[in-house]
């Protein structure tokens, strides 16, 4: 079921009768489908793509570079399970390159990350180092631009 994962990817609002239509399959065949897609953790939530700039004013969003020492029969993951079980972590990913683990933080305010960092991420063993960039702004999230409307404008392509 491939081709349900990705339509539901980009509309999960869609009943089981219009993904159904869509697929060529029956309803029951849909939601049956989803179902088990739900209970062996392919799917694993549902969530509103949102605006930052127009919902949540004071929020911040940060992406933390992170580099640790890899356990002996274990590897990164032990740790960067227990680092994505903090209530601030909203994503977590083992990464290739100058780093380990891209870890997305969201807080109330700067001060509120810098104090997730200082106080519970660096301070944990195994964590060699961290760089931490802050979100600016946000141009496209999940497949979604952000902001659209204000400048709809095209770059010029010339050969």
């Amino acid at each position: 079921m491939d081709a349900l994962v990705k339509i539901l990817q980009k509309d999960a609002r869609l009943t089981p009768a219009q993904l159904a239509e869509r697929l060529g399959r029956s309803e029951e065949e849909v939601s049956a489908a989803i179902t088990d897609l739900e209970k062996n953790g392919t799917i694993l939530g549902y969530h509103a793509v949102v605006d930052p700039e127009r919902a949540e004013r004071g929020h911040v969003s940060a992406w933390i570079e992170v580099r640790l020492t890899p356990e002996r029969d274990g590897g990164f993951d032990r740790l960067a399970r227990r680092i994505a079980r903090f209530d601030q972590v909203s994503s977590c990913y083992l990464m290739s390159g100058g780093f380990d683990l891209a870890v997305r933080v969201e807080g109330e305010d700067l001060r509120e990350v810098a104090r997730f960092v200082s106080e519970k991420l660096s301070t944990l063993d195994g964590v060699l180092s961290t760089a931490t960039h802050f979100q600016l702004k946000v141009y496209k999230q999940s497949g979604f631009s952000a902001g659209e409307g204000e400048n709809d404008e095209r770059l010029v392509v010339s050969p």
